[in-house]
């Protein structure tokens, strides 16, 4: 209690001036990144205290009060403040866009301007949930194949710098005569030994230019989010995935009560691809002419044509949030599905190439060897 006096009484009330140096408010939580699960957890919180009548002021307070120390808690701070000077939340919650996104914002105001802010905090809540429990599964599918992968580099780097140029040694002073895997395979490690510092230095490099051209909207970032959906198997589990988000965020904006220009605009800004970003923004500038929409996301041909019918049968019957709420959940179970195929086949093929990368390092090291025994065994 202390630390909330005293944090609140370091902030200027409202005939404060600027110019005495005291932080606006938000000023604490401005730019600083917030967990995504805190957030989710916030958000079904808040749902499950609105949905019980509780005032949204003391809602956020008491959510604010047992939040940890750190820049959630201070944006929960900045909230209670806004809201309580009668600024809605919604508009309170655009103060902080590391925390709450352009969808987060869009469906709390829809919320507010229809009566029906809990059960769009309970929307939310839901579409959140379902979100992290798809990345996780992802993320967790990944773990397995990402220690073989790790393992295999260690071992590999560790024989082709330690253990090759031993037997280099051994060959030269028999002076036999080297098979053309083996020379190859000495060849790479005196190249890595003597020119380390490219051997790192290049793929360090390019790994930050691409991060750098990835974080710029242009024709990198949608070139590579082309490529992207072009791997065999993983690109169509990908493509699955952006249309089952493409799905899930617009009817759900729909369902918040967001008009569709509106909503295709946030689902634009919010997909994780360019690719689909332009298909989206192609469908948002013929429905901005009086059209509908399966029509266009046809033409773009970054739709299944199952989605694209139910879209217009949903267009039809004035139920297109809830159907394409039905292809989220259709795609998403799918996603889940190609995504344990997938690693199922993965972890096995990893281990196949690792183990045929170790046995032509054991045959380029072995042959000499035995080359040399035979010599050595004649009279």
């Amino acid at each position: 209690m202390a630390k909330k006096l005293q944090r609140r009484v370091a902030k200027p009330g409202p005939a404060a001036s600027p110019e005495l140096g005291a932080p606006a408010a938000g000023a604490r939580s401005k730019g600083r990144r917030v967990a995504s699960q805190a957030v989710t957890e916030f958000t079904v919180q808040l749902s499950t205290l609105s949905a019980s009548g509780i005032p949204m002021v003391r809602g956020l307070s008491i959510l604010e009060g047992q939040a940890r120390p750190g820049p959630f808690k201070d944006v929960l701070g900045d909230l209670v403040e806004d809201v309580s000077s009668g600024t809605p939340l919604s508009e309170a919650m655009e103060k902080h866009g590391r925390a709450f996104d352009r969808l987060y914002s869009a469906m709390v105001r829809a919320g507010e301007t229809g009566g029906v802010l809990d059960k769009v905090l309970e929307r939310l809540a839901t579409y959140r949930e379902r979100a992290a429990a798809l990345r996780g599964k992802v993320i967790n599918a990944l773990v397995y194949p990402a220690i073989i992968v790790l393992v295999a580099v260690v071992v590999i780097s560790a024989v082709i710098v330690w253990v090759i140029p031993r037997f280099q040694q051994i060959f030269d002073s028999f002076g036999v005569e080297l098979p053309g895997l083996t020379q190859a395979l000495l060849n790479l490690s005196s190249f890595a030994v003597h020119y380390w510092y490219a051997v790192f230095g290049v793929p360090a490099a390019c790994l930050v230019l691409h991060v750098v051209l990835m974080g710029r909207p242009g024709g990198y970032r949608f070139f590579m989010h082309g490529l992207l959906l072009k791997i065999p198997l993983l690109g169509a589990i990908l493509r699955l995935s952006l249309i089952a988000g493409f799905s899930r965020t617009f009817g759900t904006l729909l369902q918040a009560g967001v008009p569709h220009l509106d909503a295709l605009g946030i689902v634009r800004d919010t997909s994780a691809n360019d690719v689909l970003s332009e298909a989206v923004e192609s469908i948002r500038k013929v429905v901005r002419e009086g059209e509908g929409i399966s029509r266009p996301m046809e033409e773009t041909g970054a739709f299944d044509d199952m989605v694209c019918n139910m879209v217009d049968v949903g267009e039809q019957t004035g139920e297109l949030d809830r159907m394409l709420l039905r292809v989220a959940d259709t795609y998403e179970a799918k996603v889940e599905r190609d995504i344990d195929r997938f690693f199922k086949w993965l972890e096995p093929a990893l281990l196949v190439v690792m183990a045929v990368f170790v046995g032509l390092i054991v045959m380029a090291l072995f042959l000499p060897l035995m080359k040399i025994m035979s010599t050595l065994s004649q009279p």
